[in-house]
């Protein structure tokens, strides 16, 4: 990696140290953004920053909220644990066995520092998604009968979710949080409610869809399409009024700013490594370990078992029991390699660069009267992304005049078809960055964007 290495990696004896700092406390003593220089070079990280497209245009990657680019290091680390260590973690007693297990069990640690967590609290997933599925699966597998035996009362009873009860989400998620507890409600009874949106994009603040009935408060961190920054703490301190669990959705906010989950105080956190500089097919749940441990397991099989008999089966205890077959071990050292890129960078740096970022995207679409922002227009309540419409014109055509000139953009509902539509837009443009994104990208993708007016007689 390049000279941004500005505080310790996860993987170092330094680690348990820095976990005494809590990450709220590193966000209010922020360290400046990198400088262009650094960010210049920590871009020689990521060869695919390098190449061109349509022609021969330099590329202006600014997609990162659907997936980032990697570095280096992490393309080399799945390379060197298939070419030197590649072997079935937790089955084998021969070296490559306990090599691979080693890594795997490493990179746990590494993740579940990097967002405050205990190893044995950190499940890994194929995905965000899976992860959100693997928590209102094995909530509704918990009203099977006996799922619960020798569970506390008091667990088992927030754990039992049937017909009377709720579970609460936002008009702002994604569909990896909404479906699934569509899909949670139909199989248990229970209703879905929501949190409305206003037409600026703001939550309702009396948050009232949260009431005495409420068992799960599902919501997002960061909102995928707006970058708006949920209000946590008031949600969470509603939801634990009335006893519900909550489920966050942190797969746009742990890649850009410091999360630590004993500041959030949620039940459950889900992200993802392919927007975290890390592989695809890897994803992170982390839940409080009497939670994971009172709740029945999501998929079945090898690997997450304590004894099997013809008639019955005993279960491991967390993290295995929710990691049935063999894992995807090279993904997990990826993303281990990952963390410790952006733990070297400093999570802090990487949020004040994408504070600039977004203040920068939004001060010059304010200069474009034809671009309507979605969402607050306060670069405060941004993270990573800024979507927008320029009425008359379609997002899709948009985004072919930007991708004719090599920028890359999403456009589209971007996986959020309820967001837009109390909106009242169909679809949206969105630009997101990431750590590698620079200022003069943002100006050639407003250069480029600049052509739409001339191309569709916008006044």
């Amino acid at each position: 990696m390049t000279d941004l290495h500005t505080q310790p990696s996860a993987a170092t004896p330094a680690a348990d140290e820095a976990l005494e700092v809590t990450r709220e406390e590193a966000a209010q003593a922020l360290r400046p953004a990198p400088s262009p220089e650094e960010i210049a070079r920590l871009r020689e990280d990521f060869p695919i920053l390098t190449r061109t497209v349509r022609g021969g245009k330099p590329l202006v990657y600014l997609d990162s909220g659907a997936t980032s680019q990697k570095p280096r290091s992490v393309l080399d680390a799945e390379r060197d644990f298939y070419e030197h260590h590649n072997a079935a973690v937790h089955r084998g007693a021969h070296q490559l066995a306990e090599e691979a297990t080693d890594l795997y069990e490493s990179a746990r640690e590494r993740i579940g520092a990097f967002v405050g967590a205990p190893s044995r609290e950190i499940v890994f997933t194929r995905n965000g998604t899976e992860a959100i599925n693997l928590v209102a699966y094995a909530l509704s597998n918990a009203n099977a009968p006996g799922a619960l035996d020798g569970v506390d009362p008091e667990i088992a009873d927030r754990l039992r979710i049937g017909p009377g009860d709720e579970v609460c989400v936002t008009a702002m998620e994604h569909h990896a949080n909404l479906v699934p507890w569509q899909e949670f409600c139909r199989r248990t009874g229970a209703t879905l409610t929501w949190i409305d949106i206003d037409e600026s994009g703001e939550l309702d603040p009396e948050l009232s869809a949260i009431t005495e009935r409420t068992k799960v408060v599902a919501f997002t961190h960061v909102s995928n399409v707006l970058g708006t920054l949920t209000d946590v703490p008031r949600i969470v301190e509603k939801a634990r009024s009335v006893g519900a669990l909550t489920v966050l959705d942190a797969c746009q906010s742990v890649p850009h700013i410091p999360v630590d989950v004993a500041d959030l105080g949620v039940d459950f956190l889900a992200f993802t490594g392919h927007k975290l500089l890390g592989p695809s097919g890897i994803g992170v749940l982390w839940g409080r370990y009497e939670l994971l441990e009172a709740l029945p397991p999501y998929v079945t099989g090898g690997s997450m078992i304590e004894l099997v008999r013809m008639d019955a089966s005993s279960y491991a205890a967390p993290p295995q029991r929710f990691e049935a077959g063999v894992p995807m071990t090279a993904q997990v050292v990826g993303l281990g390699a990952a963390v410790d890129y952006l733990s070297e960078v400093g999570m802090d740096r990487v949020a004040a660069h994408d504070r600039d970022l977004v203040a920068y995207a939004l001060e010059r679409l304010a200069e474009r009267p034809w671009v309507r922002v979605l969402g607050p227009t306060d670069p405060d309540r941004h993270v990573g992304a800024v979507a927008f419409v320029i009425d008359g014109v379609h997002p899709h055509d948009v985004g072919q005049v930007l991708d004719d000139s090599g920028v890359a953009v999403r456009t589209g509902h971007h996986c959020a078809w309820p967001l837009h539509r109390a909106l009242r837009v169909p679809a949206s443009t969105r630009a997101s960055f990431h750590v590698y994104t620079t200022r003069e990208e943002i100006d050639a993708f407003v250069e480029a964007l600049d052509r739409v007016p001339e191309i569709f007689g916008v006044a």
